[in-house]
């Protein structure tokens, strides 16, 4: 699924379209301005792709022209109708949009799920940025219900450099009903609190008849390594594919390339790596942030990074690559300039990879920063939970069974977050963008972003301005720890 915006002169030339032929074939290399008028239709369907030399079925968001997911120019209003063809209900969040309450994508007592064969309409002023869109219903995100949501700025068009989104996935043959029912005891696979299903909607099933027969995802045991990875998957996708047949991503000598990243892993944090490639990350969930300059960076579940990189003159091929923490196996997409070779790349790193950890965390600065404001309400969480049981919690208490955390519009808000649990937890906030203002006791001006690392006995504290009414969710960002309970709910009253 290459989403690939070109240069000007990419743009205007079908020549130098044609030229993009190294691209996958299940989605067009160019993506094309979406139109300026009406709604863009969005369908929700299964497809089967090919990973490790077997069939994979899955899920797919996409346009009527292939596209997967929803780019958005500037001035261009969120205009969508989802129309559900996945043949069970669900949902789709619009993760790191601040739309009105009842366009969130979660479902609860008041808002239904989208039963298969119905559509929902949505329309709301999107917030600019590298997001993404994904299933908020059981376990389905793990069968890829996801796809990149672009909104491009004036500046984005100014910049002469070449878009490429990557969007990171690991994979399992197994239904993942299984997978989880095998984490906990069978317990909590079909039923239980929280999960995908949000407020109510329960965990649904894995992807119909699931994948049984085909190999699959391996609960961790043992060791060191169970406090970075919860399951060993058969595969890391990057644009749905492996490095045993990566995308390559055509780009022009002496070019510049924005790679648009999206960790839209169930359970799995990456390093990016970028070679011999220098890179300058622009950008974090979507928000701009003072440039840091790198080969190297963290990403964990949820985030994004936008990061531009420059290419010699003389060109080449230069893989960009996103190993697993903790492990050597890693995915990846190739930039290649016309007439280089684009020589394999091995799916498994020389050495594993440390943990993701806090560094590029404290590196960022928000180039648009909270106002200094004196807050006005204050909260301390504690995450929670383990490996055995299963079940992860925050203030000990799962999903069902939570306190929510009650705020006024228009109050400052600060959430201080302490991991009291054995694994690190990406924590994500729907509604509201945040801004990072402590890291374990140290404050600093962070990066306004929706989705940050707590890690293991790590603290970390977000400060925003409560300007959206609504029941928000904030949980981790690991679809299996949220599916046994890591999820509370931030309310923002009056709720209209």
């Amino acid at each position: 699924m290459t989403i690939l915006q070109t240069r000007r002169r990419f743009l205007t030339s079908a020549a130098a379209v044609a030229a993009l032929g190294g691209a996958s074939t299940l989605i067009p290399a160019v993506i094309r301005p979406a139109r300026a008028a009406g709604p863009v239709r969005l369908t929700v369907e299964r497809r089967v792709l090919e990973v490790m030399g077997k069939p994979a079925p899955v899920f797919g968001i996409r346009q009527p022209d292939g596209t997967s997911g929803l780019f958005l120019d500037p001035g261009q209003r969120f205009l969508v109708d989802l129309a559900n063809r996945a043949g069970e209900d669900t949902v789709i969040h619009w993760h790191g949009m601040t739309p009105p309450y009842a366009q969130d994508g979660v479902a609860d007592a008041n808002r239904p799920l989208i039963r298969d064969g119905a559509s929902q309409s949505y329309d709301f002023e999107p917030r600019p940025g590298t997001h993404w869109m994904h299933s908020h219903h059981g376990l389905q995100e793990q069968l890829l219900m996801a796809a990149p949501l672009i909104v491009r700025t004036v500046g984005d068009r100014r910049e002469d450099a070449q878009e490429v989104t990557v969007l990171l996935h690991d994979f399992t043959f197994r239904d993942p009903a299984e997978v989880l029912a095998t984490l906990t005891g069978g317990g909590m696979a079909h039923g239980g609190h929280g999960g995908h299903g949000g407020h109510g909607g329960g965990h649904g099933g894995g992807h119909g008849g699931g994948h049984g027969g085909h190999g699959g995802a391996t609960p961790m045991s043992g060791g060191a390594a169970m406090d970075l990875n919860d399951v060993e998957y058969d595969a890391y996708l990057a644009n749905d594919r492996t490095l045993d047949d990566p995308e390559v991503v055509r780009v022009e000598r002496g070019g510049r390339v924005r790679l648009r990243l999206i960790n839209g892993a169930t359970s799995t944090a990456f390093h990016i790596d970028l070679g011999v490639l220098d890179g300058t990350v622009v950008a974090a969930d979507g928000n701009p942030v003072q440039p840091v300059t790198g080969r190297r960076f963290g990403m964990v579940m949820g985030q994004r990074l936008d990061i531009l990189v420059q290419l010699p003159a003389e060109g080449g091929a230069f893989p960009i690559l996103a190993q697993r923490e903790g492990e050597r196996q890693r995915t990846g997409i190739v930039l290649a300039t016309p007439g280089a070779a684009v020589t394999k790349t091995t799916g498994l790193a020389g050495t594993a990879a440390g943990p993701v950890d806090l560094s590029l965390e404290r590196r960022l600065t928000a180039l648009e920063p909270l106002a200094p404001r004196p807050a006005d309400a204050a909260f301390t969480i504690r995450l929670t939970g383990g490996m055995a049981p299963y079940v992860w919690t925050i203030d000990d208490r799962p999903f069902g069974e939570h306190r929510s955390l009650t705020v006024q519009k228009g109050q400052r808000v600060t959430v201080t977050m302490v991991n009291d649990s054995p694994m690190a937890h990406p924590m994500h906030l729907h509604g509201q963008h945040f801004q990072v203002t402590a890291l374990n006791g140290t404050a600093l001006a962070g990066a306004v972003r929706d989705t940050v690392l707590v890690p293991l006995n790590g603290t970390v504290t977000i400060a925003f301005d409560a300007d959206n009414p609504g029941r928000w969710p904030l949980h981790c960002h690991n679809l299996l720890h949220m599916a046994t309970g890591m999820m509370t709910e931030l309310v923002c009253e009056p709720i209209i």
